[in-house]
C-alpha cells in the first residue's frame, strides 16, 4: 500500500479532475448503484452512465448478448428509461453511492433529440461531462448514422454546443475508414474532447440452428480482441488533434492496458466489456496501477500521455 503514496494517478479532462484515469464505459456499469453492491465505487476516476435517449426504450429483441472468443457481441439497443426519468430517479439514486465526477452518455435519433437531451442533462449538477454517443451500431436511424461522416458529426456537435455549458466529448465509431478526420471535424465544431472507440460491428452464426446468434443479426463486438484496433485509433486521433483530451477504450482489461492506451494518447481510459465478465475489474485495475507504474519507472500517469 505504501507504493500508492509515491505514484500520481491523477488526470484532468477539460478541467474536471479525476483521482485516476479508470472509467467504466457506458452500458457496462448501469447507473453505478448496482455495482456499488460489490465494492465502494468512489475509488473510480469517474464513470459513464447508461446511454440515454429522449424516450424510454425497451431495446432490441432477445437474444441480444452472446460470448465470442476473446470478446462478446451485444445488440441491446440503448435500453433506458428516457431522459426525464433518468434525471428524476436515476441521478439522485446514483449520487447516494457515488460522489465523484459523472459522465452522461447521450444518444439520439435526430439532431433535435440530441439537443434536447443534452440541454436537459447540462442543467444537472451531478453531471460534469457530456459524452455524445454518435456511434452506437445497434439502432436504426440514429446513433452511428451521425458518427460515420465528417459533415454529420460536425452538424450535431455544433448544434449541441449551442445549448450546453459543460465539456462535450464525442464518442466515435470505429466502423469508418478515417477516424482521425471525423475526430478533427468534431473538434472544429466545438468538441472539447473525443471518446473512442465504441464497438466494432460483428456477427456470429449458430451452425446448429443455422441462424445468427443475435436476434438483430449483427451487433457491437467488444472485448480483448478489439484492443489493438482501439490503441491504433487513439494514436491516430491524438496525432491529428494534438492537445485535445481523449477518453480511450476498447478491450481494456488490465492496468497494463490502461498504461498502453495512455501512451497512445489517451488522458483517461474506459473499461467496458470486462466489467460484465468480472464486476471487480475496475477496482483491480486501479489497485494494480501503482505496481505496474513502479515496474515501468513511471511516477505520474500524466507524464506518459501520448508519449509514443
Amino acid at each position: 500500500m505504501e507504493m500508492n503514496l509515491h505514484k500520481d494517478l491523477r488526470v484532468s479532462l477539460s478541467g474536471v479532475e479525476l483521482k485516476n484515469p479508470v472509467i467504466p464505459a457506458s452500458g457496462c456499469f448501469g447507473y453505478g448503484y448496482g455495482m456499488a453492491e460489490y465494492y465502494d465505487i468512489n475509488l473510480l476516476g469517474s464513470f459513464s452512465f447508461k446511454g440515454t435517449t429522449r424516450e424510454a426504450r425497451f431495446g432490441n429483441p432477445l437474444p441480444r448478448v452472446a460470448e465470442t472468443p476473446a470478446g462478446m457481441i451485444n445488440s441491446v439497443g440503448l435500453q433506458n428509461p428516457g431522459i426525464d426519468n433518468v434525471i428524476a430517479y436515476e441521478l439522485p439514486k446514483m449520487r447516494e453511492c457515488y460522489s465523484g465526477p459523472v459522465i452522461a452518455n447521450i444518444s439520439g435519433f435526430s439532431i433535435d433529440e440530441y439537443v434536447e437531451c443534452c440541454a436537459k442533462i447540462d442543467r444537472e449538477p451531478q453531471v460534469e461531462i457530456i459524452e455524445l454517443n454518435v456511434s452506437c451500431p445497434n439502432v436504426h436511424g440514429g446513433g452511428m448514422s451521425f458518427g460515420t461522416g465528417c459533415d454529420s458529426v460536425a452538424e450535431v456537435v455544433g448544434e449541441v454546443k449551442k445549448v450546453i455549458t459543460k465539456p462535450l466529448y464525442v464518442k466515435l465509431s470505429p466502423n469508418v475508414t478515417d477516424i482521425a478526420s471525423i475526430a478533427e471535424a468534431a473538434v472544429k465544431s466545438g468538441a472539447d474532447g473525443i471518446s473512442l472507440i465504441n464497438t466494432l460491428l460483428g456477427m456470429r452464426i449458430d451452425i446448429k440452428t443455422r441462424k445468427p446468434v443475435i436476434a438483430n443479426v449483427m451487433g457491437g463486438f467488444s472485448g480483448d480482441a478489439i484492443f489493438p484496433v482501439a490503441v491504433r485509433m487513439v494514436y491516430q486521433v491524438a496525432k491529428r488533434c494534438p492537445g485535445i483530451p481523449i477518453m480511450g477504450g476498447g478491450g481494456v482489461s488490465s492496468a497494463r492496458g490502461v498504461i498502453e492506451m495512455m501512451m497512445a494518447g489517451a488522458t483517461a481510459v474506459q473499461v467496458g466489456a470486462a466489467n460484465l465478465r468480472d464486476p471487480y475489474i475496475c477496482k483491480k485495475i486501479i489497485e494494480n496501477l501503482p505496481e505496474e507504474m513502479e515496474k515501468l519507472g513511471i511516477s505520474s500517469l500524466k507524464d506518459i500521455i501520448g508519449i509514443v
